[in-house]
């Protein structure tokens, strides 16, 4: 890990991490090879953030992390670096390979606890070396997010996702497209804010804590959790061995349609001796939009009575690492579902029928 400090003292500080990605790629004009960019010399190679005037300054990955690498380790590793230095600054961006973006900017909207500083994510499809890249527009947006005040308060105070003029909530998001520049969504929640000849904020979508308290940054995670996909044909063996896997703590069962599935037997059974032995099943849709409904159609009602919960709205990213953290605290399954039915940071819709 290397860091550098830009001497620039105007405006707003920001802390630019690296991780890794294809935004950090740049051709060497003698041989065309693809290398990985020095982001101590970002100033140099982009002359268009001095004109910006914001303090900025560099944190990366030694060595770099392919996004499809990244996990609970990678994710403590960045907790870390801003624990440490959130009082220095005012905002972070978070550059990092889009495959795996919204796993992580998931996991941690829910490990910054009390969050009041922008955490902005962004990347590109093209590496920062290429003529046409977008991370060059990307970078300078979220850096521009990242040190956004009103009155002295941060615009966005949260865990964002800035991706192709777009700036979403980073627990709503998912990648949906592996060859445009448009490459992230959040269907069930509208974008906070859009990025056109000025950069127009949806500051009623945006998530505010509370009352303020110091940042409390979580670093406890089970990663003894699974993803279960249906598929019209699944066999009983496909599905017990899922269920069964030793100290499996949680599954994320992406269903069909509105939160059904099979009504099979053999089916129910499974799924109610895995929740009769503590196992937490959380239904999420297999569709980009909308909620599950179990109590819609007869199918999703039985997957009701056999103990599975709703994840309502949730994409399964979200889940996957709210199922990691709630039992990396230690949580026993009825309190997990017991938050799994809660929105802790703004990251599922919860019907007003469910709430306590």
């Amino acid at each position: 890990m290397t860091v550098n400090m830009n001497d620039q003292k105007d405006k707003a500080s920001i802390l630019l991490i690296y991780t890794g990605g294809t935004i950090g790629m740049i051709e060497n004009p003698e041989t065309g090879v693809l290398e990985s960019f020095n982001f101590q010399h970002l100033r140099d190679n982009m002359p268009e953030l001095k004109k910006l005037g914001y303090s900025v300054s560099t944190i990366q990955f030694d060595p770099a992390m392919d996004s499809s690498e990244m996990g609970p380790e990678s994710w403590m590793k960045i907790v870390k670096i801003i624990a440490d230095n959130y009082a220095q600054f005012d905002g972070f961006v978070i550059l990092h390979g889009t495959d795996t973006m919204s796993f992580t900017a998931s996991a941690l909207s829910f490990m910054l606890e009390n969050l009041s500083k922008p955490v902005i994510f962004t990347g590109s499809q093209l590496p920062i070396g290429m003529l046409r890249t977008d991370g060059k527009e990307n970078l300078i947006t979220a850096i521009e997010i990242a040190a956004a005040k009103e009155n002295g308060v941060p615009v966005v105070p949260e865990v964002c996702i800035f991706f192709e003029n777009d700036l979403l909530r980073g627990n709503r998001t998912s990648k949906i497209n592996a060859d445009n520049f448009n490459a992230f969504r959040s269907y069930n929640y509208p974008a906070l804010a859009h990025a056109g000849i000025y950069i127009k904020y949806d500051t009623g979508q945006v998530y505010h804590p509370v009352s303020r308290k110091p940042l409390k940054p979580h670093y406890l995670l089970d990663r003894n959790i699974a993803i279960l996909k249906l598929f019209p044909g699944i066999s009983p063996q496909v599905v017990e061995s899922i269920l069964n896997i030793p100290d499996l703590k949680g599954v994320v069962m992406e269903t069909f349609g509105s939160g059904n599935a099979p009504s099979y037997d053999w089916f129910l059974t499974m799924l109610r001796d895995a929740v009769d032995r503590g196992i937490v099943i959380v239904n999420v849709t297999q569709c980009c939009a909308g909620s599950v409904e179990m109590h819609r159609y007869e199918t999703g009602h039985k997957l009701l009575e056999a103990g599975v919960i709703s994840g309502f709205d949730s994409t399964t990213e979200s889940a996957v690492t709210k199922l990691m953290f709630l039992f990396g605290h230690g949580l026993s399954p009825e309190e997990v579902k017991d938050h799994m039915n809660c929105s802790l940071i703004g990251e599922v819709t919860i019907p007003d029928a469910f709430r306590s």
